[in-house]
């Protein structure tokens, strides 16, 4: 640690303030369907997600080490440039955050670092295999596969459940739902605080503090650990809002389906040390959750801002991590001007996003519009039975009363002539 630099402290800082956000941003994955079927309450769900995420910080370093040793050539790497792809992560999430949409922290990360690598040392840098294998391929397939995973387990969820007492299934469920609400805050920090873990490592190999090839000292471990429980703790409210209640209403039955698929994604990829967006899963589970009980319908006017954010995150944070690489090349002043941005730009997101509060108080308040899909269908589908009576009668005004005729004398007949 005898080479632990000026540069060296504040990337370490600033990998720790991305996994703050991470934190906060990613709550959602964990907690969105339990808080919005009402299995917890608000504060009580982020708590507990935040404990669950640093246990899981101590589980694995795999995903880590696919951060630290495979993703780019981590000789000739300069703390600057490490420090210059937490610029574009951190930016990317905060703007995500600030419209509500459950974007991936870890493509926003892996994103800042494929930029800022290939502005300082070249496309060569970058290890393309890694790339398409580890992270490409999962993004792809990790919602597909944990959405038709969720619709098939919803739908035999209802199955199973159709002789059941409604309020007790309900209640087994929820319980279900928290249990598997705790499984994905676990996997969550087995897999996305390892990132930071893994940046936090590559930095340290870059400025000489440890040696090559190291896995994560442990004082990383934990530092990693903590900045993505508090975050987490703290609550990404608006994004809760979104996965919760903006993409499908869900039951419980929904809730805990699809839960326990995103869980099983998750684990299964921290495993094989695929650096895979717990967003992505997550969010293709709640839409095959959605589509998998009769009626249900998901809202792909938000599902379809959600996949354009996607497809943004990559080239958006790789742009950034590019222009901030370039500006910190200058020298220490460039670095400077470039941290001084990250803080005045983080301080506006903040100032913004103040200007309409959401919090674990209305958190399930929600007026997203249903989309064409949703409107086409409640269009073709027959009124709930009762209805059509009140309808008619609502929209059909009856008759007025006719007056009844005014009475008329009888006609008095003329006085005889004398």
């Amino acid at each position: 640690m005898e080479n632990f630099s000026l540069i060296l402290a504040i990337v370490v800082i600033t990998a720790l303030a991305f996994d703050f956000t991470n934190g906060f941003h990613d709550t959602a994955n964990a907690m969105a369907t339990t808080i919005s079927t009402g299995a917890l309450k608000p504060k009580v769900a982020v708590a507990m997600s935040a404990v669950l995420n640093l246990v899981g910080a101590f589980l694995s370093v795999e995903v880590a080490n696919t951060i630290s040793k495979g993703l780019v050539d981590e000789t000739g790497i300069r703390p600057e440039v490490i420090f210059a792809a937490l610029v574009g992560a951190i930016l990317w999430n905060l703007l995500t955050w600030l419209v509500g949409l459950p974007s991936s922290s870890s493509h926003a990360l892996m994103g800042g670092l494929i930029g800022a690598t290939i502005a300082s040392a070249g496309t060569g840098a970058v290890h393309g295999d890694v790339l398409v294998t580890k992270v490409l391929l999962p993004a792809v397939a990790a919602p597909i596969v944990a959405g038709v995973a969720a619709m098939l387990a919803t739908r035999l969820s209802y199955t199973l459940g159709k002789k059941a007492d409604g309020k007790a299934a309900a209640k087994g469920y929820r319980t279900g739902q928290i249990a598997s609400a705790g499984l994905v805050s676990l996997a969550h920090g087995t897999n996305d605080a390892q990132k930071t873990m893994g940046i936090i490592t590559l930095a340290l190999v870059a400025g000489g503090a440890v040696a090559p090839d190291s896995d994560p000292p442990t004082w990383v471990i934990l530092s990693a650990g903590m900045a993505i429980a508090l975050g987490t703790y703290l609550g990404g409210w608006r994004i809760i809002r979104t996965m919760g209640k903006g993409l499908t209403e869900l039951q419980p039955q929904q809730g805990f389906a699809a839960q326990t698929s995103a869980a099983t994604v998750i684990l299964a990829s921290s495993h094989l040390g695929f650096s895979l967006s717990t967003t992505h899963s997550v969010s293709g589970s709640v839409m095959g959750a959605g589509l998998g009980r009769k009626g249900g319908v998901v809202r792909w006017s938000t599902a379809t801002r959600m996949f354009v954010a996607w497809g943004l995150t990559l080239p958006a944070a790789a742009l950034v991590g590019a222009l901030a690489e370039t500006v910190t090349g200058l020298g220490d002043w460039g670095t400077a001007v470039v941290a001084a941005f990250l803080i005045a730009s983080s301080a506006a997101i903040w100032k913004i996003s103040r200007r309409e509060v959401v919090d674990a108080s209305n958190v399930n308040d929600t007026e997203e519009p249903a989309g064409v899909v949703t409107t086409a269908i409640a269009a073709v589908a027959p009124p709930p039975a009762g209805s059509l009576a009140d309808d008619l009668t609502a929209t059909i005004p009856s008759p007025a009363p006719t007056p009844a005729p005014e009475p008329v004398a009888p006609a008095v007949p003329p006085a005889a002539a004398v």
